[in-house]
């Protein structure tokens, strides 16, 4: 392994503050990559959830990066739909054809599920058997929502056990800014940072295929 994709390591600990920062609708080679630069600058791990078309020859290479970072790869479905206006069938074509592309990068399958628009209905839940994951979030897909304004959005939101959600989309420019200021901000602030499936694990929450949460939040088990 080169020095670029030297593994992110740090043991997480229960008892101090956490949250996990994920991002949606990559890869890419360009924003992407931006993202990772600034993971790999704080020494921080991330939750990707990634979008099935597009794991392209170009991209696998930057689902790789991440993981050998010690990033966690997930599911945003194949093709970005409102998923409550398919069919049984069809949701199960959408997330299993992300979880084979994935694994066939990653060598592991993906843990949990972001529905697209965070749109949910029962069906959905009946057929994928992942956790769904929500999230807080600063409007980051949006061009007038300047990079300020999503720090300080997520600042005003910022909790233990809280999952944030960011955008990872091609062109993204301000959300890259965005983190540049917010990772150090929350580093400083004395919160850890956690993969997705690590948080749950820290907030001894098991992770069941037949959960009908939707988690924008891990809180401590009682």
């Amino acid at each position: 392994m080169s020095d670029r994709t030297k593994a992110i390591t740090y043991p997480i600990d229960p008892n101090k503050p956490i949250i996990a920062l994920t991002f949606d609708d990559g890869p890419n080679t360009g924003t992407t990559n931006e993202v990772l630069d600034l993971l790999e600058k704080y020494r921080v791990r991330a939750s990707f959830f990634v979008v099935g078309n597009n794991i392209t020859p170009e991209t696998e290479g930057v689902i790789k990066r991440a993981y050998d970072l010690g990033c966690e790869i997930n599911n945003h479905s194949k093709t970005h739909s409102v998923m409550p206006e398919l069919t049984p069938e069809e949701i199960k074509a959408e997330t299993e054809y992300v979880s084979e592309k994935v694994k066939k990068i990653t060598g592991k399958d993906t843990r949990f599920f972001r529905p697209p628009y965070i749109a949910v209905n029962a069906t959905m839940y009946e057929n994928i058997d992942m956790p769904f994951i929500a999230g807080i979030g600063c409007n980051d897909w949006e061009e007038e929502v300047t990079a300020e304004m999503r720090v300080n959005k997520i600042k005003e939101q910022l909790h233990d056990g809280a999952i944030i959600l960011m955008h990872d989309a091609e062109g993204n420019s301000k959300t890259v800014e965005a983190i540049d200021t917010l990772i150090p901000y929350i580093l400083g602030v004395g919160y850890q940072f956690a993969a997705v499936s690590e948080l749950f694990e820290a907030k001894g929450v098991e992770i069941r295929g037949d959960d009908t949460n939707l988690y924008s939040e891990v809180n401590r088990k009682q």
